[in-house]
């Protein structure tokens, strides 16, 4: 488990680390911020989630503690926010971000409702456990690279290198330590790809009610369209995407093509307004000395992270 006092000793490195005060944990100079800024990321948003529901005790958490279906939008937003703070907010909004979570994750507790895999009915789950956190963590790593190699040139091996390395930073966030995460992008593969082949892994009921009413629609109007359903299950493990019941037939497969063809065409040439992420793009004015960021940028993260501004708040 990861106790407050465990965060606070790992908050402690990622201060040592920091690129400053103001460029926050990160930077401008990390392949982190190349990557976390590129709008084409949330390609990976829904493969992402799938693999963390997939976690039997992160499905059940989900399942009776979280908002997912009453409220997927603000999921998204709340969701984004804290990534977002981490990766592109001042130091002080960063650490802020990591400290919210961290309270948040030790409210979310309770007992297997069922035997799902290797986890017995009644076993306890905790949000701040830390097998769990290195799960959830290393679906958003790969997932972010993934989703980027997808439209734009894939990341050569030095700087996938220095990605993990800063990712290693990122768990730091969440309370992980060197000695939880892999040493090296190689050990990260071989951790991932061993996680797929175990038990661990087992699409649960409550897993696969939560992905059908989220990819299904329960709410027609928020239904994802067909291509991004079809891309997503394509993304996904062979396994899990059976163990979630996702069926491509040739008119998806067609919808994924054709979507990703055309956004490999398009997306590259679209100005950085539109490219970038408004959190990115308040962190460049934030380096330029400007106090707000502009009406643009305020329109970008009302989509992003649900509010004009990334680096408000009340002290925690």
């Amino acid at each position: 488990m990861v106790s407050a006092s465990d965060l606070e000793s790992a908050l402690d490195r990622v201060r040592a680390e920091a690129a400053g005060p103001d460029a926050g944990v990160f930077g401008p100079d990390t392949v982190t911020w190349q990557l976390d800024r590129e709008a084409v990321i949330f390609l990976g948003a829904g493969r992402a989630l799938l693999l963390q529901l997939a976690h039997p005790w992160v499905a059940a958490a989900i399942a009776e503690h979280s908002k997912t279906l009453t409220d997927p939008i603000g999921r998204f937003h709340r969701t984004f926010d804290i990534i977002f703070a981490m990766v592109f907010g001042s130091l002080d909004r960063a650490l802020l971000s990591s400290r919210r979570l961290h309270r948040r994750h030790s409210m979310i507790v309770g007992a297997m409702p069922e035997t799902v895999g290797p986890f017995a009915a009644g076993s306890r789950y905790c949000a701040n456990d830390i097998p769990s956190l290195r799960w959830v963590h290393a679906t958003l790593v790969e997932t972010a690279l993934m989703a980027h190699d997808l439209v734009l040139p894939p990341l050569p091996a030095e700087a996938r290198e220095r990605y993990w390395i800063e990712s290693r930073t990122f768990g730091a966030l969440f309370g992980l330590t060197a000695d939880d995460l892999p040493a090296d992008w190689t050990g990260f593969a071989d951790y991932t790809a061993a996680m797929v082949q175990s038990e661990t892994l087992t699409v649960s009921p409550a897993a696969r009610e939560i992905a059908t009413q989220i990819f299904a629609g329960a709410r027609p109007w928020l239904r994802p369209p067909r291509w991004y359903r079809a891309l997503t299950a394509r993304m996904l493990p062979e396994q899990l995407r059976v163990g979630f019941g996702f069926e491509l037939d040739e008119r998806d497969k067609r919808a994924a093509d054709n979507a990703l063809r055309w956004i490999r065409r398009v997306y590259p040439k679209l100005p950085d307004r539109l490219r970038y992420v408004g959190p990115y793009q308040e962190a460049q004015a934030r380096l330029r000395g400007e106090p707000r960021p502009d009406w643009m940028t305020r329109c970008l993260n009302r989509a992003w992270i649900g509010r004009p501004r990334m680096d408000v708040g009340g002290k925690g």
